[in-house]
């Protein structure tokens, strides 16, 4: 899930000397309903990797999100950030722009869904929506360490929080704020790494080896694959695991996450404003109605349990039958029915991985947005790619080792990109 990161990190519900308590969710490897608020880490976790904060965080400002002087930057975390947050707040400074800075807890984020009451749930977000008329960059790290924060959740009160933000989302969207989300559903945490099949310091090498990369040289492979899908139109997804997907790009918008936020950028506004760390996709969002077929995820996990052979059949862009087994298919599935929304069953993005230094083991059946060859599709919601769907909602689906073909030309071969 991308934007919804930044629209729960707006939307908040206390908000103490304008640091807001709200924090970013993050997924893992299957991405939640947008209802649910964040879940961030039941114990602190230990240092993922030694890494030079400072530079970090300077490239954070400077590079990534390109903050200017009398800039208001909101900068979110969980407790155990504090040293990359505190590192950014004063690159913020440096530069006289203005550092919002808010500290998530567990306890707090549970209660402000478990302890108040129901009839809450629908209430537009209004602190939310005042913070994206103010608010320019909003730097978030997605370091989650907790999967089932909330469960037991009813369902149906996490369908109404999500729609509840929508606004805030479109209004994220029309003030062109910038967002650096550091994370991507990669940060490293024991579970996570289990999930990849790494031990967890080789996860935390390899995520900082994906942060730390030349950004140039892979803003100038993003414009290569962009222009290879720009110019294509019929897209075919195939895997070993029985997915078989067609659908049409031609004349649809195709954006690139290279972890800058060039001049460019900021003219054309929307997506192009929005970073995702480690960086490194490139994807598009198909012509509507022209989605055909099936997807299938053969592992993932939804509030850490799992879910096994996710199947979606699709039929003219939408999707039109579900199956799946596993411990945690019975509440995905009962998450997803609760929202009352025809826009979740639109076919809403076509992903694909650029990243040469995130790289999973070649039999993993669990992937992720952004290693080289990687290839997922979502459901619902799709400003963040360049669509309509404000929906503050979309499932993923990733699908290792895929192969894809436009127009009949290999562009991805068994998880191999081949451009």
């Amino acid at each position: 899930m991308k934007q919804t990161l930044l629209v729960m990190a707006l939307g908040a519900s206390v908000c103490v000397l304008a640091s807001c308590q709200r924090p970013a969710s993050d997924t893992g490897a299957a991405a939640p309903s947008a209802a649910a608020p964040s879940a961030p880490a039941v114990e602190p976790a230990k240092a993922a990797a030694p890494t030079d904060l400072a530079a970090l965080a300077q490239r954070l400002v400077n590079q990534s999100a390109a903050v200017k002087e009398g800039e208001i930057v909101m900068i979110t975390g969980r407790q155990q950030d504090a040293g990359l947050m505190e590192e950014i707040a004063v690159e913020v400074a440096k530069v006289g722009a203005h550092p919002m800075v808010d500290y998530s807890s567990d306890t707090l984020s549970k209660r402000l869904f478990f302890d108040v009451p129901e009839k809450y749930d629908s209430k537009p977000d209004a602190l939310g929506e005042k913070l994206a008329e103010v608010v320019d960059v909003a730097i978030i790290l997605g370091n989650g360490t907790s999967e089932n924060l909330f469960e037991g959740a009813d369902p149906k009160r996490m369908a109404a929080r999500g729609k509840a933000i929508e606004a805030v989302g479109q209004a994220l969207t029309r003030n062109n704020v910038r967002l650096v989300e550091v994370g991507n559903n990669l940060y490293p945490t024991a579970w996570r790494a289990e999930r990849y099949g790494l031990a967890e310091d080789e996860l935390a090498k390899m995520f900082w080896e994906g942060v730390n990369l030349d950004y140039t040289s892979l803003q100038a492979r993003g414009e290569q694959v962009r222009a290879v899908l720009a110019a294509g139109n019929e897209v075919h997804i195939t895997n070993p695991n029985g997915t078989d997907l067609k659908l049409r790009i031609q004349g649809q918008p195709v954006g690139v996450s290279d972890g800058i936020i060039s001049a460019d950028d900021l003219k054309r506004g929307g997506p192009a404003v929005q970073v995702y760390l480690p960086a490194g996709e490139v994807y598009a969002t198909p012509v509507p109605g022209s989605a055909e077929g099936k997807v299938v995820q053969t592992l993932s996990y939804y509030r850490g349990k799992q879910v096994d052979d996710l199947t979606m059949t699709v039929a003219d862009g939408k999707l039109t039958g579900m199956t799946g087994s596993g411990p945690g298919y019975a509440d995905m599935k009962a998450d997803y029915d609760a929202l009352d929304d025809e826009r979740k069953n639109l076919l809403g993005y076509l992903d694909l991985g650029i990243n040469p230094n995130i790289k999973l083991a070649a039999d993993s059946k669990v992937g992720t947005w952004v290693p080289a060859g990687a290839v997922t599709v979502g459901f619902g919601g799709n400003t963040w790619a360049g669509g309509d769907n404000t929906l503050p909602f979309d499932r993923s689906l990733s699908l290792p080792g895929s192969t894809v073909t436009l127009d009949g030309k290999a562009i991805v071969e068994k998880g191999e990109l081949k451009l």
